[in-house]
């Protein structure tokens, strides 16, 4: 695998005329995309930008982010995507971790970079969405040589357990597993037209949506802020045929009133959700809805992501996240990390081309999370007779209530049951004498009128007695990161 910026260049090549990018009213080809890269080289050359250099990019999905990224790369350099909703202190560590020597932003995140600029000393570029800073510049050449095992891009994971930690991924990482989801699991190509509501700085937006568009030379569309009314009217305006999204994506959308333009018999052929589980009554109304199969698979940051996927030439299992992708392996194991019987609740780990070089600069967290060739992701599942894996929760999210396991997933499910609830997230609570209590932050739908003792009972009645929520909180709406992930690392009990 060479400089995965040749992904670009060669599309260029094959479709100079096809649309890359839609953004707003306005489209972009190939040839232009590749020649802003280019430039964004150029640019970053004369700026004194060496091979290995990390360089962030802190920008919404605008076609500037797509530039700099292969300009980047195609200048060998490093890329460190990072959240443009960040606050000084969160941009200070990234930018001290990662070494970056300059940072280019949205105009939106200028002040809380400079502010973190101040300290670390990094130069920060305000860049408009479309990039004309680098018009001054001529186009550079061929890509910069880059090794297999050259990194390409650092992608700092969400911070669960600590401060966040850079995930180092190489060329070969995210060049496989691109190559292996455009071509195997989602099977784009150039007559693709992909919804891009996914965090391009965020792992599953870059592989699944933006390198893979651009390798298979289809057309991504560019959304900065998923809004689920205009991502509707987007899907049946552009004929858009790959939609990827999280879980709160497709509850967002469901739950949109129907319109003239509502997409249901439109172009949609396949349906990609990950990041989170989606529950089981999301998935078959927005099936029936939209006529389109919804198909889960499982990746991290780690992985590059992508891991696993129901996928679309197999038998589809709703509810787990498919089989492993070509090229990676997946044991459920126990704590002295030997394997569970199939059927039995184990950890996931991964081994394949798509883990990562390591955390940058953390060799004690990379020998922790990797300690015999096995990526520890600290997610727990079954694995079914036929191979098909099935998520239970997360280990950190495991709620041990008076010496029994209960699983959140398995309480939030029967949650989404209910007609009146909209959202709904688990969480354990310190209880003295239990250790934890089973606690639920609940979201409505518009007008419900249920009570928090309404749905106590309704749970209480569909699972064992030590599994049902004590604790129900009604709340307006629940915290979220980037990608539209419930935090409930965030969700406190109301005071």
């Amino acid at each position: 695998m060479a400089n995965i910026a040749e992904n670009l260049s060669k599309t260029a090549l094959r479709h100079p005329d096809r649309p890359a990018l839609w953004f707003g009213n306005d489209a972009l080809t190939y040839a232009e995309l590749d020649a802003a890269a280019s430039r964004v080289a150029a640019m970053l050359c004369a700026q004194g930008v060496t091979v290995g250099d990390r360089v962030g990019v802190m920008l919404p999905n605008v076609p500037a982010f797509v530039a700099l990224y292969y300009g980047i790369l195609r200048a060998g350099g490093v890329v460190v995507p990072m959240n443009p909703l960040l606050k000084a202190r969160e941009i200070e560590h990234c930018l001290v971790d990662s070494g970056a020597c300059r940072l280019f932003v949205h105009e939106s995140a200028a002040q809380e970079a400079a502010v973190a600029a101040g300290v670390t000393g990094t130069v920060v570029t305000p860049v408009d969405p479309v990039l004309t800073q680098a018009d001054d510049h001529e186009p550079v050449g061929a890509e910069t040589h880059r090794d297999d095992d050259d990194l390409a891009v650092i992608l700092y994971t969400s911070g669960t357990t600590g401060r966040p930690k850079g995930a180092a991924l190489t060329h070969h990482n995210l060049g496989h597993n691109t190559e292996v989801v455009a071509e195997r699991v989602i099977h784009v190509g150039p007559q693709d037209v992909v919804m891009g509501c996914l965090p391009l700085f965020h792992a599953f937006g870059q592989t699944c949506g933006m390198n893979a568009t651009v390798r298979q030379g289809a057309c991504l569309v560019l959304v900065p802020r998923f809004d689920p009314a205009e991502v509707l009217a987007l899907l049946d305006a552009l004929r858009v045929t790959v939609f990827q999204g999280v879980p709160t994506m497709y509850n967002a959308l469901l739950h949109q009133p129907p319109s003239a333009t509502d997409p249901e018999a439109g172009a949609l052929r396949v349906c990609v959700s990950g990041g989170a589980a989606l529950p089981m009554e999301v998935l078959h109304a927005f099936e029936r809805r939209f006529g389109c199969a919804v198909a889960e698979g499982y990746g991290l940051s780690e992985t590059s992501p992508v891991v696993t996927f129901n996928h679309l030439d197999r038998a589809r299992r709703p509810g787990s996240i498919g089989t492993p992708i070509d090229g990676v392996e997946v044991r459920l194991v126990d704590g002295a990390g030997q394997d569970v019987p199939v059927g039995e609740v184990g950890e996931i780990a991964i081994r394949g081309h798509n883990v990562m070089a390591g955390y940058w600069n953390r060799p004690d967290a990379t020998a922790e999370a990797i300690p015999d060739g096995w990526f520890r992701t600290g997610d727990l599942a079954r694995q079914d007779a036929d191979g098909y894996f099935s998520v239970v929760d997360r280990k950190k999210d495991l709620i041990i209530r008076g010496g029994y396991n209960v699983y959140p997933r398995e309480i939030e499910e029967v949650l989404y049951e209910h007609p009146s609830v909209d959202e709904a997230a688990v969480v354990g609570v310190p209880h003295a004498s239990l250790g934890e209590e089973v606690s639920a932050a609940v979201v409505l739908t518009p007008g419900a009128r249920v009570t928090a003792e309404d749905l106590r009972s309704f749970v209480k009645e569909r699972v064992a007695p030590y599994k049902y929520p004590r604790n129900v909180w009604l709340l307006p709406a629940l915290p979220k990161g980037p990608t539209g992930k419930i935090l409930k690392r965030e969700i406190q009990p109301p005071q």
